[in-house]
Formats: structure tokens, C-alpha cells, sequence
């Protein structure tokens, strides 16, 4: 078994900090050793909490700034994580990429301490740049391109991410595809742990058929897109519930109130996994109305649930829907295609059930936790004995 030094986020909550979670624990759970380096900012600025206690696995480092999409270290974090790895003396450093300017000093400071580095990289994106937001991101592919080139090897979702690095010059033999996965026995159209949270959600949801987005309420996730088409459409019978939190959210709850003829719940951010899971096996579409994406979990988890999904060909949840596992949107004139598809699904419930029917399997076969952690040990096995 690896000892592996992990670093990545733990919070604010994100993509970044549900996959360094999941895969953590579901590494520990197979015996090997994790230690999690991540960002925790000191109570005192001149004491370090470097945190290297025998029964503790976590490592703090301190940071200035630190939200949902970047990190920006105190200038001490450097000297810490060295220490910390020396002290560690680790198998393996895998750095979850928390676009930070640590992320540059890696590939240095592992060679210095001599301990191969595995990255993975998954800042959404869009490789067909339609739109503001899908040109933002490829400026941060072409900014860590030249870094990614030095590390051991970098773990990526999708084709087409891989694609994407490779056009900027990352070498096609540093680059490993391993999709992200769930854990399928948990997230399941039918769980009898969960009857009685989903009978809770349910009668907080009443008789109504649900429609749900779960995510960020952020521009890049084009929440507004969706919630105009849902505006202009006949919902009778029928509502829409927002799941999540972000920076537009005040203003998008303000303009989009529901009414007689537009049911549409905020329903906020959800921490528990149950309550999350329940309100998935209650809706009958999810819909991710994204500009750019990596490869989204909260699609994952609906499709698991056997939910009938919609989603934007942004990042790689265009792949994961292919083949009858979903209906694909293009990322420009979300809002005009969701007016066409939103009332077909409402009056075809039979086309909704297949839909779903699909995405589970779909998930099932290839989207599991279970084989995304088998690749990932496969690829520590490879790096380790060199086989």
C-alpha cells in the first residue's frame, strides 16, 4: 500500500473539495496512507499550524485568500509544505490543483525532495470557446500548460480535456485519462436508508413534479439561462427547485419569484449527502445549463440516481451523455433550446423514465468510484515500481 501526501481543498465547498473528499477516503478504505495538505488559515499569523501530529493525518497550511475557484497562500506556505513532505517522507505527492500559485512550485520543490508528483487537473472548460466564459478558462489551460509538462504525470476526466492539453504542448505520455466516478451503491434510484429522508423531502417538495439544478449559482453554471426558460414555458403541475448557493443568487432570487403560473424554489445550499440524494430520487429532470465544465459530479450523482438529465456539451459532460444517456445542449442559446425541450419532457413522463433507465447504466458501467480508484491505483503502481 502507498503513503501518499494529498494536497487539495477541504473548503469553501466545490468540485475540487467533493473529489479530494471522495477519493481520500476511498483510498483510505483500500489501506493506503493519506495525508491531507490543505489550505487553513492560522489563528495567529506568526504561529505556524503546521499540524505533523502521529494521530492526526491533516497538514494546515495558511493562506491570505481562499475561495471556490483560486487560493492565494501566505508567503509562508511554501516553506511549510516543504518541511511538512520532508517530515512526511511520503510515496507519493498527488496535488489536486487548487489554482493557486503553489500549484507552479511543485514540480521544483517534489524534485529537490525526490518524490514523484501526480497532478490532477480539472478547472471546467470549454474546448469550442463560445462564449466569455469558456475564454477565461482557456487562458488558465494555456497558463498551467507549461507546468503541467514537468509534472510526473497529469490525471485528467475526459478526451477532450486531454486534447485540449496536448494542443498546448502538454506530452501526450504525461497525461492519464481517469473520468471521475460515484459510488453507485449510495447514490441509487432506490435506497431503503433513505426512505425516510426522502418521505422529509417529499412533503417539502408537496405533489408537484420537480425539475432541479444542484450546483454553484455562479455566471459560469448559466442558472439565468435556465430560469428564463422556465419563466416563459407552461409549468402547471409542475416546479422548478434551485439547489445550491453563489454569488448571484440574491439578485437571481430576487428577479425570478415564483408565482401562480411559475413555481420555482430556492431551496439553498445542501450539505447532507441524504437530503441531497433524496431530492435527486424525488426530481424527474436535472438540468445543468453550464458555459463550461469539467466533469461534473452533481451530473454524476443525478444520472446514478436514474434522473433524467439535460446538459450543456461543455467540459466532458457532452461525453458522459452520449448515446441516448441524456439530452446534450450546445452552450450557446441555452435558454431557446430549453424553452423547445422543458415542455416535450413534461408531456412525455415515459421518455423522462427511459432517460433515466439509461443514465443509470450508463453510470453504472462506466462512471463508478470503485473502477476511477482501481485506475488510480493502477496509475501509483506504475509510477512507484516503474511497470
Amino acid at each position: 500500500m502507498a503513503h501518499i501526501a494529498w494536497l487539495g481543498k477541504k473548503s469553501p465547498f466545490c468540485g475540487n473539495v467533493s473529489y479530494g473528499l471522495t477519493t481520500t477516503q476511498a483510498l483510505r478504505n483500500k489501506g493506503h496512507q493519506i495525508n491531507f495538505i490543505h489550505f487553513d488559515n492560522p489563528t495567529d499569523s506568526n504561529i505556524s499550524k503546521t499540524s505533523l501530529l502521529a494521530n492526526d493525518p491533516d497538514v494546515s497550511l495558511p493562506y491570505l485568500i481562499k475561495s471556490q475557484v483560486y487560493t492565494l497562500p501566505s508567503p509562508r506556505a511554501l516553506r511549510e509544505l516543504r518541511e511538512s513532505l520532508e517530515i512526511l517522507n511520503p510515496d507519493i505527492v498527488h496535488a489536486s490543483l487548487t489554482l493557486s500559485p503553489l500549484d507552479f512550485k511543485l514540480p521544483d520543490l517534489c524534485k529537490q525532495i525526490g518524490v514523484p508528483l501526480i497532478a490532477t487537473f480539472h478547472p471546467p472548460f470549454d474546448s469550442k470557446v463560445r462564449t466569455l466564459a469558456a475564454s477565461t478558462q482557456q487562458l488558465t489551460y494555456q497558463l498551467y500548460a507549461p507546468s503541467l509538462s514537468r509534472f510526473d504525470k497529469v490525471i485528467v476526466f475526459s478526451t477532450t480535456q486531454a486534447e485540449v492539453l496536448s494542443k498546448l504542448g502538454v506530452k501526450e505520455n504525461r497525461i492519464t485519462i481517469i473520468p471521475n466516478g460515484v459510488d453507485t451503491n449510495i447514490w441509487s434510484p432506490n435506497s431503503e436508508s433513505t426512505y425516510l429522508k426522502k418521505e422529509e423531502v417529499q412533503k417539502k417538495l408537496g405533489q408537484k413534479r420537480t425539475f432541479i439544478y444542484m450546483g454553484r449559482v455562479a455566471a459560469e453554471k448559466n442558472v439565468e439561462a435556465l430560469l428564463k426558460a422556465w419563466q416563459s414555458i407552461n409549468t402547471t403541475n409542475c416546479q422548478l427547485v434551485i439547489v445550491g448557493d453563489g454569488p448571484l443568487r440574491p439578485t437571481l432570487e430576487n428577479n425570478f419569484l415564483s408565482t401562480n403560473d411559475c413555481e420555482i424554489l430556492w431551496w439553498g445550499y445542501e450539505e447532507e449527502q441524504q437530503t441531497k440524494l433524496a431530492l435527486l430520487q424525488c426530481a424527474e429532470v436535472f438540468i445543468l445549463p453550464s458555459l463550461v465544465e469539467g466533469l461534473s459530479l452533481a451530473l454524476l450523482e443525478a444520472m446514478a440516481t436514474g434522473t433524467a438529465c439535460i446538459a450543456t456539451d461543455a467540459g466532458a459532460d457532452g461525453e458522459v451523455l452520449k448515446d441516448g444517456a441524456g439530452i446534450i445542449m450546445s452552450t450557446e442559446g441555452v435558454t431557446s433550446q430549453l424553452k423547445t425541450l422543458l415542455p416535450v419532457l413534461k408531456e412525455h413522463p415515459l421518455l423522462i423514465s427511459e432517460l433515466g433507465r439509461k443514465a443509470r447504466l450508463k453510470v453504472a458501467n462506466q462512471f463508478t468510484l470503485k473502477k476511477n480508484i482501481t485506475s488510480l491505483e493502477n496509475l501509483y503502481n506504475k509510477i512507484l515500481y516503474k511497470c
